[in-house]
């Protein structure tokens, strides 16, 4: 077995393109580091529905140029066999390590395959690499990001020529196409012949993000923002500018891209600690609200003044946000389909239905949003909103800041806050209370066992409430495909446990909806909605083990 592992250490070695990862390899090879090689070498990084993402190092489970150049060649095999081997390419790419070389093979792959390849013209968000698709008519497209993944990372995100993210089968048959490839050797990478794109494309997108605005509508709130060591700041300060908002205040700390993202444990404006250097700012300049984007800034996370905090300033959750700008849509009168993914509030079909709009629940993540038919406004609880789907059919961080500065300021004029809206909408619709268990794992076993658990003996109960109902999503279900996941409908409450699809995570996600039915009873609905989802919380954590 010693002598397999070197042997197979070896072979990728002879066909490592990159300096970096070879004498990286090297060293564990000629040191016979057998529980290291082991792990490089457990198999494939494996090409989902989210691409490629991993840490970055030698061999087939790591992100490396060796990785990325057979998925590049798999993804072009794809293409022709869809008929489309002539058409044009987009890359985009964020400001991590290697992502810059790893968008140059991805091109280098495309034009030795016989297609069309351009690159963005420096590190940008990745929103506009999915609106430079459509734009340009492409067939498809690659952003190489981690977006809020840890600094060792980064990945490579695939869309087709729809603008949206691959969904099954098109995944599994890029796999394959992926696999199929016997040497690095027999695929063709010129040293030219693709195309950096000029400033063009961008300013094209930013032409765009007018469009998510209401002529003539207010646009004096004040912001902090944060770039959180991402490639969002140039971008979101011309939208800004555009649209004549005052200039945002920048967290300088923050600003410029980083790779190494030092000032956060994890460059995730949901993480601990990863807002705290945009509080200080807000303490000093007292905004209107703070604004972050995530390190490609296709998310986006709001914060408001609140003096019941510590510090004055609280983040809004994803399903706040996303409530927010419905209802602010629908205060436009805006027509079409709201849709969300299932482990988003239910506050949403709500409004929708108060509206009078469509309403649609989709699988987790916005592969699948942005596939609804008559899309007109879709969100993520993970702070992904897509405002604006005739131009970016998937989560956009810059146009989200937008339309919140524009509501924050239609507000202000008001003499009211996002705070206020959201009480409008509790005492409306009832108050829905989110939260989340997450629990981060370096076994991955954890997250297997604990969903075995569940789907062996399922809870009756949580924190006093009955299940009333339990779904295996694997099995799927009239509305959605099968996915693997559960879900528990309670008492007044909601929860869905699934192992995320981009990070080492068990995600599980709770709602509890509390009848209010003046502003007077808030206080006590919230105090009520605050002991039920600890109770959840507990109560799903001892019944998964975890």
């Amino acid at each position: 077995m010693t002598q397999d592992l070197i042997a197979l250490a070896k072979a990728w070695l002879a066909e490592d393109p990159d300096g970096e990862t070879r004498e990286e390899l090297a060293k564990l090879i000629d040191g016979e580091d057998l529980t290291e090689l082991a792990a490089r070498f457990a198999g494939t990084l494996q090409f989902g529905t989210a691409g490629l993402r991993g840490e970055l190092g030698a061999g087939p489970m790591r992100m490396n140029r060796s990785v990325v150049i057979r998925a590049a060649a798999g993804l072009a095999a794809y293409l022709k066999a869809k008929g489309q081997g002539d058409g044009l390419v987009v890359v985009g790419y964020d400001a991590r390590y290697k992502s810059a070389d790893f968008a140059r093979d991805t091109a280098a792959v495309m034009t030795g395959a016989g297609l069309k390849a351009v690159v963005l013209p420096r590190p940008l968000p990745t929103p506009v690499l999915a609106y430079a698709i459509r734009h340009l008519g492409a067939v498809a497209g690659v952003e190489v990001t981690a977006s809020h993944n840890p600094p060792r990372d980064n990945g490579y995100k695939v869309y087709l020529g729809d603008g949206s993210q691959i969904v099954p089968p098109a995944d599994a048959e890029i796999a394959a196409e992926i696999a199929a490839i016997a040497s690095l050797h027999d695929v063709p990478r010129p040293e030219n012949g693709w195309e950096t794109l000029g400033e063009e494309v961008l300013e094209a997108y930013l032409a765009r993000t007018d469009a998510v605005l209401t002529p003539g509508s207010p646009r004096t709130a004040r912001v902090v923002y944060t770039a959180m060591h991402g490639v969002g700041k140039d971008v979101l300060t011309a939208a800004f500018a555009r649209a004549g908002f005052p200039p945002p205040a920048l967290v300088a700390e923050q600003a410029e891209p980083d790779p190494a993202f030092p000032t956060v444990a994890f460059p995730n404006p949901e993480e601990p600690g990863a807002m705290d250097l945009a509080f200080e700012a807000a303490r000093a300049v007292t905004p209107d609200i703070v604004i972050a984007n995530d390190p490609d800034a296709d998310r986006c996370a709001v914060a408001v003044p609140d003096a019941s905090v510590e510090g004055g300033w609280r983040m809004l959750r994803g399903d706040e946000v996303g409530s927010l700008l419905a209802a602010h849509l629908v205060s436009r009168g805006v027509s079409g389909v709201f849709a969300e993914s299932i482990v988003s509030s239910s506050l949403l079909g709500r409004i929708a239905e108060a509206a009078g709009v469509g309403y649609e629940e989709t699988l987790t993540g916005f592969k699948w949003i942005a596939r609804v038919d008559g899309l007109r406004y879709g969100y993520e609880e993970a702070l992904g909103y897509c405002v604006d789907p005739e131009g970016v059919r998937d989560k956009d961080g810059i146009t989200a800041a937008l339309l919140v500065a524009e509501l924050a300021s239609v507000l202000k004029e008001q003499g009211r806050t996002l705070l206020d809206l959201l009480d409008d909408l509790a005492v409306e619709h009832g108050l829905h209370a989110t939260d989340q268990l997450s629990v981060r794992v370096e076994d991955l076993s954890i997250i297997s066992d604990a969903m075995r658990r569940l789907r062996e003996k399922a809870p009756t109960s949580l924190a006093g409430l009955a299940v009333t109902k339990a779904e295996d999503l694997t099995e799927g279900t009239e509305e959605l495909p099968p996915t693997d996941g559960l879900r528990y409908y309670l008492e007044g409450a909601r929860v869905i446990v699934r192992p995320s699809g981009t990070e080492p995570k068990l995600k599980c996600y709770l709602e509890v909806v509390v009848p209010v039915g003046s502003a007077d009873r808030l206080p006590e609905a919230r105090d009520r909605a605050t002991v039920l989802l600890a109770g959840i919380k507990k109560d799903l954590a001892v019944a998964a083990g975890i």
